[in-house]
């Protein structure tokens, strides 16, 4: 790690930009970075870390690392796109500590790898709560609820700041919902990463009230809200 970002990861809390932490850390095998902008493997997470306020050279960087006409997401607010690149979307997220989560086990659940991931993006594409990429699931543990052989729920670990580790990937089968296997899941992800000396926390779209109130009530507490920027690339 060089001189500067040892200054700049001692500034910031690691959640602050939690991208940027992860890929300095745990997930330093999935970075792609050039000058100040670093993001993941593109088959394995489509986010992006970034300075703030980013300069000139900053957005030419984000331009060769993720290809022309390609959609990215942008931390933070008072963004200035340059010449050529198109504003697609603004909306807020929050982001929420699980330290006050209560976390136990989950008899039954499977951990879930390479041989489920069509099950996986199946499942994912008819629940959206996010997105999960071919190779999303070597970013950690992720579990799964099977009932006849189909794969019925889902959670599991994104982005590990130090000492933190977020729960993503929270579905459920719609034909499945009400027997409250999301928070079963959520707790026994959460147990898991408890059990490495880990703080659980997680985003959520500020729009999606019901999750946000259901996380709430099983003890996570807002940390920040804050606003995501998609932007597209010039050709």
């Amino acid at each position: 790690m060089s001189s500067q970002e040892v200054e700049e990861t001692q500034s910031v809390h690691p959640l602050d930009d939690p991208v940027v932490a992860s890929l300095r850390g745990k997930h330093r095998r999935f970075a792609r970075t050039l000058g100040r902008v670093s993001r993941f493997d593109p088959e394995v997470a489509p986010f992006l870390g970034h300075p703030l306020p980013m300069e000139e050279q900053d957005w030419k960087d984000i331009r060769t690392l993720f290809g022309p006409h390609a959609v990215v997401s942008l931390r933070g607010t008072g963004h200035t796109l340059p010449d050529g690149w198109e504003l697609i979307d603004k909306f807020g997220i929050v982001q929420l500590d699980g330290s006050g989560l209560e976390t136990r086990p989950l008899p039954g659940a499977v951990r879930l790898g390479v041989g489920d991931v069509a099950d996986m993006e199946d499942l994912i594409a008819r629940t959206q709560p996010g997105p999960f990429l071919p190779r999303t699931y070597e970013l950690g543990t992720y579990l799964g609820i099977r009932e006849d052989g189909a794969l019925v729920a889902m959670a599991g670990e994104r982005m590990h700041p130090p000492g933190w580790t977020e729960i993503s990937a929270v579905c459920t089968d719609p034909a499945y919902r009400g027997r409250g296997l999301a928070t079963q899941l959520v707790r026994a992800v959460g147990h898991g990463i408890r059990e490495r000396g880990e703080t659980p926390f997680l985003h959520a779209s500020a729009a999606n009230v019901g999750a946000i109130r259901l996380y709430l009530s099983i003890g996570f507490v807002l940390r920040e809200e804050s606003l995501l920027t998609l932007a597209r690339t010039p050709a």
